[in-house]
């Protein structure tokens, strides 16, 4: 089988995120679909070789489902402000899952590509605490992944799930900006081909920071950066910078 060793990857994604709320048997729910596109260059040995790969198109999009399970009930506009304002001390207890699809770029035959060939279900599950301007969040869930079939032409990749635990501390000020800082851990994910195990499982701690600024009543602009750091041999050390967009229908 190939092995990749000392790569250097420089990724450009573009993400098309489209967010619908609405109310679930009386609670506040939210329906997101994320459509991204790269651009990414692998430099590093391929079984030893120099080598250099070039990759350009879509990746697996994804679609995810949350509901509130405790906490505010599914209010509109001016009620939902006046639910906040009365309670600037409050806890939410909220649950998703999201589900990503085999639809990005795939070549069969190549060993580095922008989709994964394969379903990943994500079930989440989080709890928030605000504190008048300040808000805080703890969120749990575990990623499950169906066997890719088509992994060098004829071979299965097949992997174990993926825990990852993350903490965030919002400040939310009421001039529209906001910023935040959290980290994350995940750990598994530890890998066969054919039935003969990889001893790749990882670990990788994730740590960074957002701000974010409202420029009018439904259009608002976010900096966000995102350090990985991989906590064992196998895995790998990026840095992400992400400039978001968001308008609100």
């Amino acid at each position: 089988m190939l092995k990749i060793e000392d790569t250097t990857l420089e990724v450009t994604t573009t993400l098309v995120s489209m967010v619908h709320a609405f109310e679930l048997l009386g609670r506040i729910a939210r329906f997101d679909v994320l459509l991204p596109h790269q651009h990414a260059r692998w430099e590093g040995l391929l079984d030893g070789e120099p080598r250099t790969v070039d990759r350009r198109g879509p990746a697996d999009p994804r679609l995810r489902l949350s509901v509130n399970l405790l906490g505010a009930p599914a209010l509109r506009g001016q009620e939902f402000l006046a639910y906040r304002a009365s309670r600037p001390v409050n806890t939410v207890v909220g649950a998703a899952l999201a589900v990503t699809l085999p639809l990005g770029e795939y070549q069969e035959d190549k060993l580095l590509n922008l989709g994964q060939n394969r379903f990943a279900i994500q079930p989440q599950l989080g709890v928030v605490h605000t504190r008048g301007p300040w808000s805080y969040e703890l969120t749990g869930s575990v990623s499950f992944f169906t066997d890719n079939n088509e992994f060098l032409v004829d071979h299965t990749r097949a992997q174990d799930p993926v825990l990852l635990l993350q903490a965030h501390a919002v400040y939310a000020d009421p001039r529209g900006w906001w910023a935040s800082a959290g980290a994350a851990y995940d750990w598994g994910g530890a890998s066969t081909v054919d039935g003969l195990a990889k001893d790749d499982y990882r670990e990788d701690l994730l740590y960074g920071g957002a701000v974010g600024l409202s420029i009018n009543l439904r259009t608002s602009v976010q900096v966000t950066y995102v350090a990985n750091r991989a906590r064992t041999e196998v895995g790998s050390s990026t840095d992400n910078l992400a400039l978001g967009l968001s308008i609100r229908f």
